[in-house]
């Protein structure tokens, strides 16, 4: 098992279990195209999950051991991993961890994983993504061409926002251009979670500052190296994007709501606001499920009833 974690449970875990639980994980990763940091969260949790049945049983669970767990051994890890101050969306995360790799042990080893799988998730509220007005996020991107001394290091930033608002990329997915993706063409196959593939059409605006920031990139353009650079040349990372756009809000007075991936958030609303349709937004941002893009339905009514409840006479 890859990682200190598993290192630090090898005594805890038996080796069955050890070896089932990677070759889930190699499952995840080749056949369900999870993303590294995907895999890591899953071990992790499903770790912590068996070395806590492994001290609450007083032995190492085997197979055989794990295929006879009781709704009360359930309920006994859910009121441990609470009471060490994890909230109601991590313990969810960690219990549907859990449940994905028993479902596919149950179904390797041949055993009923009710009990498991009947567990209730802790009820919590989703948070809405939290767009940006399309001022602000123009103010944004305009503030961020100021901040750098380095004119090519303003128009790379440019640049990146730009995409992230006017096509609606991730920042993983906007990092993870090339060279030999510039000039940008007027759409662009982008390959996002689960290796999904989408089209997504490139605005001018968006072609021109990426077309901007190339002129001025000190670092030469390889085919196969990152399109965006880091100061020394390497490929630009996530924090860093993170910590202009948070010097920006700071000097506009946004909140802390405004991050990178609020900018893609800010994309598909501004998209609704227009009359644009579910079906097409959610094939934009490269959602599996329309449910996922049904968030910014709810975005709009709440903002709706925000007015109305601030301008209807009746409404007091």
């Amino acid at each position: 098992m890859s990682g200190g974690r598993g290192a630090q449970y090898q005594g805890l875990i038996s080796p069955a279990v050890r070896d089932a639980l990677q070759t889930w994980l190699d499952h995840q990763r080749s056949l369900k195209g999870a993303s590294e940091n995907t895999i890591l969260a899953y071990q992790g949790d499903v770790v912590d999950f068996l070395a806590f049945i492994t001290a609450h049983k007083a032995s190492p669970q085997g197979l055989a051991a794990l295929s006879r767990l009781s709704i009360t051994d359930m309920r006994a890890w859910m009121a441990h991993t609470r009471a060490g101050g994890v909230g109601p969306r991590s313990m969810a995360r960690k219990l549907s961890a859990v449940k994905a790799f028993y479902r596919w042990l149950a179904e390797r080893e041949g055993f009923e994983p009710t009990a498991v799988l009947s567990t209730r998730a802790p009820k919590f509220q989703k948070k809405l993504p939290r767009p940006l007005a399309v001022d602000a996020a123009r103010a944004l991107i305009d503030c961020v061409e100021m901040q750098s001394d380095r004119p090519w290091v303003a128009a790379r930033d440019v640049a990146v926002l730009t995409l992230l608002w006017g096509c609606g990329l991730r920042i993983s997915e906007a990092l993870g251009l090339r060279g030999r993706d510039a000039p940008l063409p007027a759409s662009l196959r982008i390959v996002g979670k689960g290796k999904k593939e989408r089209m997504v059409p490139v605005l001018p605006a968006a072609r021109d500052a990426v077309r901007a920031y190339q002129a001025l990139c000190p670092h030469p353009a390889e085919a196969e190296g990152p399109l965006f650079r880091a100061i020394r040349g390497g490929p630009l990372n996530a924090r860093t994007v993170a910590k202009v756009m948070a010097e920006a809000r700071m000097q506009l007075g946004l909140p802390a709501s405004a991050t990178p991936h609020a900018m893609r958030h800010s994309f598909a609303t501004h998209l609704l606001d227009a009359g644009g349709d579910l079906r097409a937004i959610q094939e934009l941002l490269g959602h599996a499920s329309l449910s996922t893009t049904q968030a910014y339905t709810a975005v709009d009514t709440a903002r709706l009833m925000e007015v109305y409840n601030r301008a209807h006479p009746k409404a007091g």
